[in-house]
């Protein structure tokens, strides 16, 4: 073998033969997809749970839902046979087993209220709660991520005690009552706002369905004084919501990017001679996201399943003031779907970001 047979024989790429084999191309590894499986069967487990429990709960605790539906002085007779055709005279068993076979094929059961499913309830309110939802989240979560960021930086001054006691006030104020003294206040004192009258006043009709949001729909159709009176409308119940969603992340902000400000490569950025807004933006910001992403799926959960009394004091059309109706009519089926919706978006949010802790961080597969 001549000299050049020897270099051709070590420098020579590696062979298919030769390289190390691992999971094929374009599929996920084992490890992965059990851990998938693993927390959706977890997820689906924790929904079962909730719908079981608020089954029996509802049968149990609420009262008989024929004394609100028949009429004053209706004989016994007349109940019976509201019982009958409303199911409810089959033993509680029974019930839930028909109950889970209609979940299975997609049926929520019928509103005793409104006498409609309660999936075409719950779809035809969801534009209302997504309107009050979708701002209240956005301007919730950019509030309070800045203002924890800026009191982790001006950490111990006149500027972080102010933002730390506004953000314990927001905390412990309730929300329908915060919702009742801005009703106070903005409508029956100063008459800068409209009141509880829902997502437009009763004179205004409403836009022409497009995106199911009345702001939007307003403005695509050159609409601007429904716009107008619509983006009043939610000033109020945004307000509230807001102060639900900033104040929690507020907090986990100012820890995150406090902790993040004391840690060894902040001090190294400052050694090597890098400007504050450049460490602050840079470094300590990205590494104090990920509790704050965290959070932000409980506000995003709370904006979208939490609003229950807050859609109830504003008048708000939305799936919580069907909430709110189904509990005062001891209306079942409309209870059961709106838990249900509720464990499916807070099952489904915290499974996700479960999941990806656990597939960016493999300490905590371990």
């Amino acid at each position: 073998m001549t000299v050049s047979d020897v270099d051709i024989a070590v420098n020579r790429p590696p062979s298919t033969a030769d390289r190390p084999r691992g999971p094929a191309r374009g599929r996920l590894p084992r490890g992965a997809l059990l851990l998938v499986a693993r927390k959706a069967g977890g997820a689906l487990l924790v929904v079962w749970g909730v719908v079981t429990f608020t089954f029996v709960v509802a049968r149990v605790v609420a009262p008989d839902p024929t004394g609100l539906l028949v009429p004053p002085g209706a004989t016994e007779q007349a109940r019976e046979q509201l019982r009958h055709s409303l199911g409810l005279d089959r033993g509680v068993f029974r019930q839930y087993l028909i109950y889970l076979d209609d979940l299975l094929h997609g049926d929520l059961g019928t509103s005793f209220g409104t006498g409609r499913p309660v999936a075409s309830d719950l779809t035809g309110r969801l534009s209302a709660t997504l309107e009050l939802a979708v701002p209240a989240l956005v301007v919730g979560v950019l509030l309070g991520t800045a203002l924890g960021v800026l009191a982790a930086v001006r950490r111990g001054g006149a500027v972080d005690h102010a933002i730390r006691a506004v953000t314990l006030v927001a905390l412990a104020v309730p929300q329908f009552w915060l919702g009742l003294v801005l009703l106070s206040v903005f409508f029956v004192n100063l008459g800068w706002l409209p009141g509880p009258i829902g997502r437009l006043p009763a004179d205004v009709p409403p836009p022409p369905h497009l995106t199911g949001s009345y702001v939007l729909d307003s403005a695509l159709g050159g609409h601007w004084h429904t716009a107008w009176q619509a983006v009043r409308q939610l000033v109020l119940p945004c307000t509230v919501l807001v102060c639900g969603i900033f104040a929690p992340i507020t907090r986990i902000a100012r820890s995150a990017m406090a902790e993040a400000l004391r840690s060894e490569y902040i001090r190294t950025a400052h050694a090597y001679g890098f400007g504050r807004a450049r460490i602050h933006r840079s470094y300590a910001l990205r590494n104090a996201l990920l509790p704050v992403i965290t959070m932000t799926a409980g506000g995003v959960a709370f904006a979208f399943t939490g609003a229950v009394l807050v859609e109830g004091v504003f008048g708000w059309p939305g799936i919580g003031q069907y909430a709110l109706t189904a509990v005062q009519q001891s209306d079942f089926p409309a209870l059961q779907g709106f838990v249900l919706y509720a464990a499916v978006v807070y099952v489904v949010l915290y499974a996700l970001v479960d999941l990806a802790y656990s597939l960016a961080d493999p300490r905590i597969r371990s």
